[in-house]
């Protein structure tokens, strides 16, 4: 998944305002305690970073 795609999913799920605004401020313990920004800035994989924020709000399967 590219970086792209990664951001596509998210405003597809939440909205462009919401997805903004979890990426930058919503802290996960599966990202290492972590923000969305901080994890990809840290070089995490985004489709990593999308299974987590799909495990975070239980992301139906068939979104995901």
């Amino acid at each position: 998944m590219r970086h792209t795609a990664f951001r596509s999913a998210m405003a597809q799920e939440f909205g462009r305002v919401r997805a903004e605004m979890l990426a930058r401020d919503h802290v996960f313990s599966e990202l290492g305690g972590r923000t969305v920004d901080q994890a990809l800035e840290a070089g995490v994989e985004p489709r990593q970073v999308w299974r987590s924020v799909c495990e975070a709000f239980d992301i139906p399967s068939e979104r995901r």
